[in-house]
């Protein structure tokens, strides 16, 4: 949540809800003195602050999306500020209002979906504001000097339905987990639509999705109805959009006993690996990319605009396949942080970091 981004609802630690409920400041590291090989804005060691304004919120991709970005800010010396609105629109576009009329440097905007989000960049571009974006409205293309990045959306739902025809030899009925109005998800669903008219056996029975604060909760009293709706043998698999829509899925058929049904997933967190590691899990695979990787990789766009750098218009972080079957594998129960050892590459990416990058880093390790 190449392209990105959505996902889970229940927080995996004191110090993530922190990042959830609103502004989340930091103790600001200060400069010893001047620092040498780094571009005239770092140079004196003044002081930067950037705000990371998320909409959705309330699970587990955003406390590391945010502790990504937050963590790459601070390393390099920036004070950084977090927001997330719980999907609250009103909320959203209000902290960005109000962190234009305070003394940010540059801002982070995550999935703000609507035409709004495009008016509210605009303003901050005219006020000299650097901005990246993340998984957000399209038109913001048309806002000079402003990165759209996103998740390969279109790898993530090829590897997760590849996947799926081919454990079900092209012949299923599924249930489609999905949300509409998130640049995201219509992504998704493209890749979606063409899957099911390359693979006519596999046949929609039913459909379900909602972005709110208890998406997973939702989610799984829904898939419970649909269950008692289609007895054993009527449905094959679940193909989830998004973690949440997973994590949902998979609580409803384990209560009905129904381990027939298969779920193929995007997005992936630590409740995620939990839930796809335990005893009789029907999730099988997810695709993703890191969340933290994303809020790093965003944060050091946003730190080479400030430094006057070429940035691209748009940038994709790539997607990789995670299976049940190799975590299993594991002698160790696998979470975000060991997760590299199963998945080559996985979290790691020098993508936008320059030399003058580790020397403001080395700089503020003092």
């Amino acid at each position: 949540m190449k392209r990105v981004g959505f996902k889970k609802i229940l927080l995996t630690a004191a110090a993530s809800a922190l990042l959830l409920t609103g502004c989340g400041g930091g103790e600001t590291k200060t400069a010893s003195g001047p620092v040498e090989g780094v571009p005239e804005r770092f140079a004196k060691g003044e002081e930067v602050k950037i705000k990371v304004i998320r909409k959705i919120g309330g699970d587990d991709h955003t406390a590391q999306f945010l502790a990504g970005a937050k963590a790459e800010g601070e390393a390099l010396g920036f004070k950084v500020d977090v927001f997330t609105a719980n999907g609250d629109t009103a909320k959203f576009h209000d902290a960005i209002n109000q962190g234009l009329q305070q003394d940010y440097d540059g801002f982070i905007i995550s999935h703000g979906d609507d035409a709004a989000t495009v008016e509210d960049v605009k303003k901050l571009a005219e006020k000299g504001k650097s901005v990246v974006t993340f998984d957000s409205n399209p038109d913001l293309a048309q806002v000079e000097g402003v990165t759209l990045t996103s998740q390969d959306d279109e790898a993530l739902a090829t590897q997760a339905l590849d996947q799926l025809v081919k454990d079900q030899n092209g012949e299923a009925n599924i249930v489609y987990l999905w949300v509409d109005g998130f640049p995201p998800m219509v992504r998704r669903n493209k890749v979606y639509q063409e899957t099911l008219k390359a693979n006519p056996g596999i046949k929609e029975v039913e459909r379900f999705g909602v972005a709110a604060a208890d998406t997973s909760v939702q989610t799984q009293n829904a898939v419970a109805a649909m269950l008692n709706k289609h007895p054993k043998g009527e449905i094959d698999a679940i193909f989830a959009t998004w973690d949440a829509f997973a994590i949902g899925a998979a609580r409803a058929i384990k209560e009905a006993g129904r381990d027939e049904i298969k779920i193929y997933g995007i997005d992936v967190s630590n409740a995620d690996l939990q839930e796809i590691q335990g005893k009789g899990s029907p999730w099988k695979y997810t695709a993703a990319v890191d969340p933290k990787l994303i809020g790093e990789v965003n944060m050091r766009l946003l730190a080479k605009k400030l430094a006057g750098e070429e940035t691209p218009a748009t940038y994709d972080l790539e997607a990789s396949l995670i299976s049940q079957e190799e975590l299993q594998k594991s002698k160790n129960p696998v979470n975000m942080a060991s997760l590299a050892e199963i998945i080559d590459g996985w979290g790691k990416s020098d993508a936008f970091l320059e030399d003058w990058m580790e020397k403001l880093k080395e700089h503020y390790k003092k």
